[in-house]
């Protein structure tokens, strides 16, 4: 007999539909693991269908099986390997494969996430931005443009394309076939075959778990923007799909948005724009490209300000005031498929004063200065003293292959497999006979965990800790 209890630590999170019972004269509740066809249980992006909800069986499957161990150090905050977690649980099963569940935990792709999630943060408010003073120019009431709007838009256009810079950045260390990222590489080095399908279909599964990743991480708002945005990034205007839903921009718009090196030529000869970004970059921001791999001294605060934004780990930004969607936000607040749990957030008591996590405050725009633009061209760039590495703890085999098996755990417990709570567990504890560890075998064990947050070798000190581990050591 099928055992499922639920703990008291498990959000009641039901996902349904309402509507009106005539018979008896109130609304009724149809949960959505009772209508498995029902649209708001699926999103189709690109053309697959990932889940959008759980049930609440599913859930209780995922905290048990899948969620991240909360005996980590930042086990109580919302970084960028729960929402891969939530992702691999909510895609369609063809996905699951050991090589595409291997590509997603390797530290390229968990350096091109962050840059992806950092980038549509602000793209976002630049949209908002753009949609607000389309309203201003327009109409009865319409407003005249002065030169220094034109300058503040052309400086904002600027600083999108650094970010923009740094995506192209990451995902052309993916497309080199160097270190790790070789056996995910399209030519085969033994035969010197090249598996253009498979690494087409790849690219495709590839490219709607990011647009899941970011839509997550921005508290799953503005899906099209987002959707054909990232088309754009990494296919070019050419094969953008069509969808009614997608905002059309004017060409002003357009040359605001996406930068001054977007060219259009004809589709055989088109580049993405993350590669036409890397062609023309001009001297002033070429440090950009080595942020995140060496410390950057110099004069020039936009970069000091980029690298600080991309060098702090995700549980630590509210220690630099900055928000990059939900990463960084304590997972009490959140529920099991990472979405705001209001009552939670409104018991805390934010307010303009105290508000750590950047809930209350309403993302903003900061307006840049006048001539901003002109005046980095006369920044000075020193020699670099520090390289920084990042360690990414990796992912064992038997971790990959619990992935790969996801549908058949899940059958297996909806099917009669029992899931724990509270009090089974106490129970199992009662029953079994364990030794308990000597108090020097528990010292041992906290220092070689500090010894993998912190290390000292020589010249070289590891900083930062959780899965995102920046190493600062002297050039040789």
């Amino acid at each position: 007999m099928k055992r499922i209890h639920v703990d008291n630590y498990v959000p009641k999170y039901y996902s349904g539909t309402w509507s009106w019972d005539s018979n008896k004269d109130s609304l009724h509740f149809e949960p959505h693991n009772d209508l498995e066809n029902v649209r708001e249980r699926y999103i189709v992006t690109n053309g697959f269908r990932f889940l959008r909800t759980m049930d609440q069986e599913e859930e209780l499957i995922f905290r048990q099986e899948y969620m991240r161990d909360k005996n980590t150090f930042d086990g109580d905050m919302v970084i960028i390997s729960d929402i891969i977690d939530l992702v691999l649980y909510l895609m369609p099963p063809n996905f699951l494969t050991y090589k595409l569940v291997e590509f997603l935990h390797q530290p390229q792709v968990d350096q091109l996430v962050h840059s992806l999630i950092i980038y549509f943060e602000h793209y976002l408010r630049m949209v908002e931005f753009v949609m607000i003073r389309r309203d201003e120019v327009s109409g009865q009431m319409a407003q005249t443009q002065s030169e220094q709007t034109s300058d503040m838009k052309r400086t904002l256009s600027v600083y999108l394309s650094q970010y923009r810079m740094l995506v192209a950045r990451n995902y052309c260390e993916i497309l080199q076939d160097k270190d790790n990222m070789a056996k995910f590489y399209h030519l085969n080095m033994v035969v010197k075959l090249s598996d253009t399908i498979g690494d087409k279909f790849f690219h495709e599964k590839i490219l709607a778990i990011l647009i899941q990743i970011v839509w997550i991480s921005m508290h799953r708002r503005a899906y099209f923007v987002i959707e054909m945005e990232m088309n754009r990034l990494f296919r070019s205007d050419h094969f953008v799909p069509a969808h009614d839903e997608y905002p059309v921009f004017s060409p002003i718009e357009r040359s605001l948005l996406y930068g001054r090196n977007k060219k259009n030529v004809n589709y055989r000869a088109q580049e993405s724009p993350l590669i036409q970004e890397l062609k023309l970059v001009p001297t002033e921001d070429l440090p950009i490209l080595w942020i995140g791999k060496r410390k950057y001294r110099g004069t020039d605060i936009r970069i000091a300000e980029m690298e600080l934004e991309y060098i702090v780990p995700a549980s630590q930004l509210c220690l630099i005031d900055v928000a990059h969607g939900i990463l960084g936000h304590p997972k009490h607040m959140y529920n099991t498929i990472l979405s705001l749990n209001w009552p939670s957030v409104r018991f805390l008591n934010f307010s303009e004063e105290f508000d750590p996590y950047r809930v209350f405050r309403q993302p903003l725009i900061e307006i840049p200065k006048m001539n901003w633009v002109q005046i980095r061209k006369m920044n000075e760039h020193y020699e670099h003293f520090y390289s920084i590495r990042q360690v990414v703890k990796p992912v064992g085999y038997k971790r990959i292959a619990k992935w790969v098996k996801r549908s058949g755990i899940i059958e297996f417990f909806k099917s009669g497999g029992l899931i724990t709570n509270v009090v089974s567990r106490a129970e199992q504890e009662l029953t079994k006979t364990f030794v308990r560890p000597r108090v020097d075998q528990i010292v041992a064990r906290y220092f070689k965990v500090m010894g993998n947050m912190r290390k000292v070798e020589g010249d070289s000190v590891s900083l930062s800790p959780s899965h995102r581990i920046s190493r600062a050591s002297t050039k040789p």
